[in-house]
């Protein structure tokens, strides 16, 4: 069976890591199970995964609290599990630095597709690729998958990482909700556009230091990047 990368999942319930645990291997993953909330960092340290599910209410440290230190050591694709489905906990999370939720109970075929899918988008770089898209103040590198605000590294997630690159490289296109999650989540994703919203959000305090907005809203339609129209460089290097 084809080797599709290493799982860390973190839940206090053992059927719950059992269960991913299962699916996860059946699909080709490897899957390193974890309770308690105080041995994640060392976990993560150790096994070197490609993507971490993280639930939020554990013993030890909380999961939010987990996805922003994991988020400080390496820009990992990330995936809250949690029986906190509201709107206000999914956003937190987000905000917090994950790039997915699923909320308990859940399907563990949805789970898998959703690992799948923030990996197949966090290696979507074509590692040949030396494009840069260079504006005033900003420059994304899709070669190494970072990106520069007054020639400083900002860290983003993968997740917003392409989400500002596939605005960028359709300056002035309006693109709407539905066409982001298409573009940047893939097809696949089965969470609500409002997940759009909050990475949005996120992205502009990023971006809040430079003196030109990029990111725009387009009220009843969606978002377009917007290079400013005088001085600097602007478009593909």
């Amino acid at each position: 069976m084809l080797f599709l990368g290493k799982v860390l999942v973190v839940d206090d319930d053992q059927n719950v890591l059992e269960l991913v645990k299962l699916y996860g291997e059946r699909e080709g993953f490897e899957v390193v199970a974890v309770d308690d909330g105080d041995l994640v960092l060392a976990a993560f340290d150790r096994e070197n995964p490609d993507v971490v599910i993280l639930d939020i209410m554990l013993p030890g440290q909380d999961g939010l609290s987990l996805c922003r230190r994991l988020r400080a050591v390496r820009m990992i694709p990330i995936i809250m599990l949690t029986a906190k489905g509201e709107e206000a906990d999914r956003v937190l999370g987000l905000e917090m630095g994950a790039d997915d939720y699923v909320a308990k109970p859940f399907s563990p075929r949805e789970l898998v597709a959703r690992i799948k899918a923030v990996l197949r988008r966090s290696q979507a770089a074509d590692p040949a690729t030396n494009w840069q898209l260079k504006y005033p103040g900003l420059e994304i590198r899709a070669d190494i998958r970072k990106v520069l605000v007054d020639a400083a590294e900002s860290e983003v997630t993968p997740r917003e990482f392409d989400l500002l690159y596939h605005l960028a490289q359709n300056p002035q296109r309006v693109f709407t909700r539905e066409e982001l999650l298409g573009a940047v989540w893939g097809y696949d994703y089965f969470g609500d556009q409002r997940t759009v919203d909050v990475h949005i959000r996120r992205l502009r305090t990023k971006l809040a230091s430079l003196p030109h907005e990029y990111l725009q809203t387009v009220w009843g339609v969606g978002y377009k990047f917007t290079p400013p129209v005088k001085g600097g460089e602007t478009g593909f290097a």
